[in-house]
This record gives C-alpha cells, structure tokens and sequence, in this order.
C-alpha cells in the first residue's frame, strides 16, 4: 500500500535537485487523477472561491468550505501530501485564532499541513501553528486573500519593492515554515529567494528558478473558461473534451437514438449486466 509523502520526503527531493510537483483540488475525481499522474503534494486552495464557487475572488470561502473539500480530497488519495488553505479572516485576528482554525482543518478533514497567507505580518501565526506540532507553508508576493489592497491581479517585488519581499521571505522561514510559495513573483528575485532560503520555494507565476511548482488544476487541464492567467500553461483541452460529449448527449436525446436497448431495463432482471446501477445509490 501506498504512503503519504512526508516532510523528509520533500527534503530529500529538494536536497537530489527534483523539482517538486504541486497541483490544487477541490473533489474527488480532480484528486484521483492528480495523484495518478504522480504528484508530490495536492493543495486544497481557497482558490475554490473562483474556479468552483465563480466567485470574483477567494474572500467569500469559508473555514467549513475549506474543512469539507479538504476531507473529500484525504479521502480521494494515499500518497500526496495534502495542504488545506487557512481562508480570509480564519487567521489575521492572532495566533490563537489561527490555532483553532489550523486545528479544525487538520482534525476535521485529516490534512498533513496548512497554508497561510503574508511574509513578517504572518509570522508570529506561523510560529504558533508549528510550536502546536503543524506543519505550515507559506504564501508571499501576490497574496489574493489581500487582492483589493493590492489594487488587483498585480506582479510584487518589482523594483524597489524586492527587498520587502525578501524580508518577508526570511520571517517566514525564521517562524518555521516548512516550504513558501512565491506567485506573481519577477523570476529574476524569486531565484534570488530561493537560493538564500534552506526551505523549498514553489513558484506560481514566479519562473523556473524555484524547487517546485503549483498551477490551479482547471488552469492546467482547459477548464478555466474565463480570462486564464499569463503563467498558466494549458496542457490539455478538458473543456473542448465535455462540451462536444455534452453535445453529442443533447443530439442523441433528441433524435431518440439514447437511450438504446443496451442502455434500457428489461422484465427480467437476470438480462440486466452486473453492475449496471453500480455507483449511483438506485435500486
């Protein structure tokens, strides 16, 4: 049977030089097949908020929201390491605060680690969490929990606000943070982070020069149907794919030819193949 990956697994990846694999899900099929296609970790991002929700930002996600996906997603796999996202305001009021939240999510829905937003505003929260035995990731450069205070979808750390974001980068790790994401990042100063830093780097819109990268998997497989960021590559056509079965369903209904006698019950039911409900709760 399968194992999780633990944290000294992402160490000695990181330590051989193989970058780290980091995909989000939010359900069970997008989980199954994640951890089919042998990726390291799977975050449950509060990215749900847009890409399942269609919410303009991830503000609106709750922490029962994030405790029940998360769960579905634990359940779905054996061995990534699942992270579930702390959503807006489950951990700014203070470190205690987040304590509850992070353990909430880790005892409810069983996740290895938690993700949380800001660099040094963040830290005394991280500190806190791993002090409690919880390992955190962090999440500097565009930060969408802080969209509005940004002044929306906008690339940090140009110019002469690199250094800030360096600092930032160092408290995280100071606090004890096992692994920092970097999105919306300048390549040139997410390379520069990475190598001061002893903890991993993982990139989003951050360049190449990072341990790891994260991409939001309606991103990757073509299901973000509205404006798709400029760092995320399309590697499959998963839209294009259900648009023409939805159409071929709707034709079929319509010119009577589905459902046909291999898809219909009979008197008998010892006609019936094995498994035909299987899956769907009928009798």
């Amino acid at each position: 049977m399968a194992r999780r990956t633990t944290l000294v697994d992402i160490g000695r990846m990181v330590a051989q030089g193989t970058p780290l694999v980091m995909v989000t899900a939010y359900d069970f099929p997008s989980a199954r097949l994640a951890e089919e296609a042998g990726v390291d970790l799977i975050l449950v991002g509060d990215s749900i908020g847009t890409t399942v929700f269609g919410e303009a930002d991830t503000l609106g996600v709750t922490l029962d929201d994030m405790i029940r996906h998360a769960g579905v997603v634990v359940h779905a796999t054996t061995r990534p390491l699942i992270v579930g996202d702390l959503p807006f305001m489950t951990y700014q009021e203070s470190a205690e605060q987040a304590l509850r939240s992070a353990g909430r999510l880790m005892q409810e829905a069983r996740v290895q680690a938690v993700k949380l937003e800001g660099g040094r505003r963040s830290a005394e929260q991280i500190r806190r969490l791993v002090e409690a035995g919880m390992p955190v990731m962090g999440h500097i450069g565009f930060t969408p929990q802080s969209v509005h205070e940004l002044g929306g979808f906008r690339v940090q750390g140009r110019g002469s606000a690199a250094d800030a974001l360096m600092e930032d980068a160092l408290a995280v790790e100071e606090a004890g943070a096992f692994a920092l994401v970097l999105e919306m990042v300048p390549g040139p100063l997410a390379r520069a982070v990475t190598e001061r830093l002893a903890i991993p780097t993982i990139g989003i819109g951050a360049g190449a020069h990072t341990n790891g990268q994260v991409l939001v998997f309606h991103d990757l497989v073509g299901l973000t149907l509205g404006r798709q960021p400029r760092f995320a590559r399309r590697f499959a056509d998963a839209a294009g794919v259900m648009r023409d079965g939805l159409r071929a369903y709707a034709a079929e209904v319509r010119s009577g030819t589905y459902p046909g006698p291999g898809e219909t019950f009979l008197d008998d039911d010892s006609k019936d193949a094995d498994g035909a409900t299987a899956g769907h709760g009928e009798n």
